[in-house]
This record gives C-alpha cells, structure tokens and sequence, in this order.
C-alpha cells in the first residue's frame, strides 16, 4: 500500500533534509519531485496540482526559511497536507436511535461488494457492538445470495433470506420488518452491481433508498483500478448520494491513487480499506496514520491497537516485568514469537514501525521475498526451541555442545543453526534491556489503552520524528503535544554503569 509513493516521497524529504541551508529553490526543486511522485501514484491531476499549490503557499506563508529546522517544517506542512488530502479526520459510521439502522452497500460487480458486507458486519459486531442483519437483494447474479450467506456463516452474523422472491424491493421490506421484530439494529444491505454504471442499476438503488432511508449508503472500490474507481465512486454520488467508500484490494495496491484523490473529486471520506482476503482483514481508514505511513513515520498507534486486540494481555504484562528484571527465557522468546504470528506477516509490522528507529536498530524495511525468507527462519527458530527441554529453555546457560546437538537432531538442523539462534537470543536480550532503560517498555502497563499516547511519543521520540501536532489522533483523540528526544548513548551508557555498581 502506497509503497511507490511512499519510496519517493521519503527520498525527496531526506534529500531535503541533508541541505545545510535550505533556500526556496530548494523547496521548489522538492515540489516538483513531490508533484511527479503524485501523478505516478495515478493521483487525479487537479488534486495533485492544489496539493503542490497549498503547500508552495503555506511554506512561504510561515516563512520557514528563518526556522532553525526548515527542513521539518517543511515535513510537517506536506505532513499537514496529505492528512487533509486523504480526507482530516477518521469518519466512523454514523448511526440513529432508529432500529433497524440501515446501511446500504452499492458498487460495480468485482469490486468485492458481498465480501466488504460480511467484513462490515463483522468489523460492526466486534469493534462498535452492533447486532447486524444481512439482506442480498441481488437477484441477478448467478450465486450471489448463496455467497452471502456462505460470508455469513463464516462471519458469525445472521442472514435474512426469502428464496420465494427475485423482487428487489420485496426483498427489502420483507428484511427490514424481520430486523424491526427480531431485534436486529442494524440491516446491512448488499445490492446488486452492473460490469459498468447504466440507468437500471441506478434506478433500482434510488428505489431501494426512498424505501429504507438508509442512514449511509456505501460505495465499494477496487483501489487497484486507480482513477476508473474514483470516476465511478464520482457518478455513484451523483446517482444516489453516497456517505462513504471502501476502498478493497488495498494491499495490493503499491501506488494508491484512489485512496489520494477519492475524497477531493468526491467529497465522500474513505471510510474502510480491505487489505487482504480474510474476513478481519479490514480496517477504518485514518488520514493521519496513513500519511504517516507514507513518510515513513510508522503507524504505531495501529500497531499497538493490533497489539491490544490479539495478544493475550496478561502474558504480554509478565514478559514484559521478565524484560525489565533481564529474566526473559527462550521459553518466553517462544511464547513472544507464538504471539507475533497473530498480529500478520512479519513485513506489516515492520511497515509500523518508523524508519529512523528501524535504522538505528540496524533493521531495514522488508521486501516481499525477504519477508518470506523472515518467516521461514522464525518457524526454524520455534522447532529449535520445540526440541530443547524446559530446564533448557529456562536456562540458556546449560546448553553444552552435547545438548547443542541433540536439539539440532531433533528439530532437524545443524548445530551451527542452533549456535546461532542462542547468539541471536542473546543479543535480542540485550536489545530489549536497552529498550526497557530507555522508557519505551516502561511506564506500568507497557501496551495498555491509557499508554497508546504515550507509547508512541516515545518511539517517535526515539526515532527523531519532528511534533507533527495532531500526530496519532483517530478522530475521537486529542491531538499530541511536542514529541521528547529519544535518549542519548551517552545516558545510555551511564545507566549501565550505575547498575554494574
């Protein structure tokens, strides 16, 4: 997602930020590169104009040049502006006291419209504790309401079905007085979609709306058809009047045009992104964390929300007490690596991470096969593990040359493998003492909810990002104060010492 754009943007601001003096030819050569990277990434002419134009103006309007660090000014202000573009603040799906609300799911066939209504009900169920119903009023495509319901099993939410009918609008009133009497607040429906836009598919969902006065009416993209997406989300308005889009196939999507211009040519948010096939694999769309993605900033706030939501709390709060008193075992590093599984592949997380703290780790972003090669030796390193005994992987000390290899026999690799792995272990022990005395992992509560703030001031204070102001909020949270300097070596180094003595 957004990896072409984000490669050229970061090396344009770096080169910026290597100019001792920063003049406004600098700024204007910058611009241009900024401008080129836009259109590359299928993002609408105009908008890609006025975004070049509103930061040109900006810049000069804060006269920048007289800062001590123009550079990060200038950061700060494309920062600033690709959060406006990608539409301010997060929009969540608005509901009444009304019951049934009704939520209306609208788009071109193939766009992944049956698949999103599944994901929607379940992502509803979870995360904003709805009690959603599924209607297809799709009667023309062969299957389509069997999909829903094999979606809707596999989701956990309920179904409505009447096989007697193929009206759409009997459909419809038939559904939405079973939600009014069966107890069901939400009717998510998923209508029909045409290979192109013509005047019977809109005509039907104009009836469909009149009938229910759905409280939003979504409309499902393919972002991987770039700018014939925003054209067709642009006449879909028009048509029916949309409140929001989803945005599907995402992650498969390395420039993101779409998502970049959506908001500015229809003035409809983004409101969900699909990134990936499975039925939790979509996410609210946040400007702010995009955008931070796209500078290479990370997107910690999303990754500790992930941390949050799949790793058991209670063991991550022992590990994370084992850490800080230097206690952690290999059978605690299995365990850790057990827990990283759930949160996706090893490259999702690393893409959270800000760059710069990633670089003063010595740990580069991954590409596809060097995240495969990643996630092969992590299922070696568990085997190993899997054959120690537990007194081996509470004590590390005790493996000899003897145990040494018969772990190697047992997990079927060579001894130098296993050699490896306990100098790996050891050297991530140090990493993580490391990290602990600089405050990242302490604070009493490491990932709890009341720390997501914090916790990212830290790793952006860490990281050397410039106070982006707003910087990780979501919509429902204040924006950040000015982010600390991450600590020196030299502090580092005399905490060290301290307890040595």
């Amino acid at each position: 997602m957004f990896e072409s754009l984000s490669d050229k943007l970061k090396r344009t601001l770096k080169n910026l930020r290597g100019e001792g003096v920063l003049t406004k030819e600098h700024v204007d050569a910058a611009l241009r590169e900024i401008r080129l990277a836009l259109l590359e990434a299928d993002v609408n002419y105009k908008v890609a104009k006025d975004f070049i134009a509103s930061v040109k103006e900006k810049a000069e309007g804060q006269q920048v040049w007289q800062e001590l660090k123009p550079s990060e000014q200038v950061v700060k202000i494309v920062f600033d502006e690709l959060v406006e573009l990608l539409g301010g603040q997060s929009s969540r799906l608005v509901f009444t006291k009304q019951t049934p609300n009704v939520v209306m799911i609208v788009g071109l066939q193939g766009s992944g419209k049956t698949t999103s209504t599944g994901k929607i009900a379940r992502w509803l169920a979870q995360n904003q504790e709805r009690k959603p119903l599924l209607l297809s009023v799709d009667v023309y495509r062969p299957a389509a309401r069997e999909q829903l319901r094999v979606i809707a099993k596999a989701t956990g939410q309920q179904i409505f079905e009447q096989s007697e009918t193929n009206d759409p609008l009997t459909l419809v009133r038939a559904g939405f007085k079973h939600a009014q009497q069966t107890g069901f607040d939400t009717l998510l429906i998923d209508t029909a979609g045409r290979l192109h836009i013509d005047e019977e598919l809109m005509d039907e969902l104009v009836r469909i709306k009149n009938e229910t006065h759905p409280v939003e009416i979504l409309f499902v993209a393919d972002a991987m058809t770039g700018q014939d997406a925003v054209r067709s989300a642009e006449e879909f308005h028009r048509r029916v009047g949309i409140t929001g889009v989803v945005l599907t196939k995402m992650d498969g999507d390395a420039r993101g045009g779409a998502a970049l211009s959506i908001k500015q040519v229809t003035g409809q948010p983004v409101k969900f992104v699909g990134v990936g096939e499975k039925y939790d694999a979509l996410e609210p769309f946040y400007p702010d964390r995009i955008a931070q993605r796209i500078l290479g900033m990370g997107d910690v706030l999303s990754l500790i929300e992930e941390v949050q939501s799949k790793v058991d709390q209670d063991e991550a709060e022992e590990q994370l007490k084992k850490l800080q008193k230097n206690q952690f075992t290999l059978d605690d590093f299995r365990s850790q690596l057990r827990q990283v599984k759930k949160l996706g592949s090893f490259s999702k997380i690393m893409k959270m991470l800000p760059d710069q703290l990633l670089g003063g780790m010595g740990m580069p972003q991954l590409d596809d096969e060097q995240t495969k090669v990643m996630e092969r030796e992590l299922r070696r390193t568990e085997s190993i593990i899997d054959s120690m005994t537990w007194q081996e992987r509470t004590d590390h000390k005790i493996l000899n040359a003897n145990r040494r290899r018969r772990i190697a026999r047992g997990s079927g690799t060579s001894v130098a493998e296993v050699n490896q792995l306990i100098k790996q272990y050891t050297e991530m022990r140090q990493m993580m003492r490391q990290l602990s005395e600089s405050g990242l992992f302490g604070g009493g509560g490491g990932f709890g909810g009341g720390l997501k703030g914090k916790m990212m001031k830290r790793v952006a204070g860490m990281a050397g990002i410039p106070d982006l102001g707003g910087m990780g909020g979501n919509g429902d949270e204040p924006g950040l104060p000015a982010l600390p300097a991450g600590p020196s070596r030299k502090k580092l180094k005399k905490k060290k010492k301290k307890r040595r003595r």
